[in-house]
């Protein structure tokens, strides 16, 4: 039968990624503008909360023990760092004797991540693309696939995150996630408590930035973005469904830092919701292998 009589299916709706519906088109046009916005202003002042550019070049190493713990070893592997932003993470991951490659969809980020990179004489590759939809060329490629902090909650399809991350890694490779816990972006304020984000579901949630989680005191022009809740069920479902099996969960009560601000600093020097002795997660970490 020619080709131009085959009667096409109907769109698998499932399956789409960004590109294949307008409100996600428009959710990831919103949330790139908003990214090289933060991606030119981060580290480019003293009082950045999160970005001290200056003592990352004098060697500082900005990874935490939760993520490091479990990447293990990453001597003479190969990583690739998903939603790197400009590339901080990315080359202290080189610093620990990764070859490392960076992915992120703001070309503002891979831009600056190269930059530093070059000014910083460590080894790696920025590749810009939405994690939702990976080149091919990174099929196959890696021991370690990373993403860390604030990950999910920007992707519209988890599963097509899942499936990518999958498909990076080699045979025996491992995806290696520590993000923000569900039920922890719930919550807006704690005193008084105000819980007003949806615990999963990936509902698109509309909202007009005007600050930046860096430094919360700088004036930023105001920018639309969407961010989608998932919770720890649909998380996990994904990455199983992507055709990983899950090695590692866990659920965190205390950070080596306030992600968002919110949390109270406990004598252990750890940060914790203040809601007496037993606390709800502020983390959750997960590492999946590929068979």
């Amino acid at each position: 039968m020619p080709e131009d009589m085959i009667e096409a299916s109907p769109p698998d709706m499932s399956e789409a990624t960004p590109e294949d519906m307008p409100d996600r088109r428009e959710g990831l046009a919103l949330n790139r503008a908003l990214w090289d916005t933060r991606a030119r202003i981060h580290g480019s002042t003293s009082t950045d909360r999160f970005y001290d550019v200056e003592s990352f070049v004098a060697g500082r190493q900005t990874l935490y023990a939760l993520e490091r713990e479990l990447a293990g070893d990453v001597a003479d592997k190969d990583l690739l760092h998903l939603q790197c932003h400009f590339g901080m993470d990315t080359l202290n991951w080189a610093r620990l004797g990764a070859r490392v490659t960076g992915v992120d969809f703001s070309p503002a980020a891979v831009e600056r991540a190269r930059a530093l990179a070059e000014r910083t004489g460590l080894a790696a590759a920025f590749v810009e693309a939405d994690t939702q939809r990976l080149p091919e060329h990174l099929a196959d490629g890696f021991d370690l696939v990373v993403a860390t902090y604030g990950v999910l909650c920007w992707i519209a399809d988890v599963k097509a995150w899942a499936r990518g991350a999958a498909m990076a890694l080699k045979p025996g490779g491992s995806l290696v996630m520590v993000d923000l816990h569900p039920a922890f972006q719930t919550i807006a304020t704690v005193d008084p408590l105000v819980a007003d984000w949806p615990y999963g579901g990936g509902e698109p949630q509309r909202e007009t930035v005007t600050g930046t989680y860096a430094e919360p005191g700088m004036p930023v022009p105001a920018h639309d973005s969407v961010q989608y809740p998932h919770s720890l069920g649909d998380i996990v479902s994904a990455i199983a469904d992507a055709g990983l099996t899950v090695k590692h969960l866990g659920e965190h009560t205390a950070a080596e830092f306030d992600p968002r601000g919110i949390l109270s600093r406990s004598q252990d020097g750890l940060y914790r919701l203040p809601f007496g002795d037993t606390h709800l997660p502020v983390l959750y970490s997960l590492r999946a292998s590929r068979s």
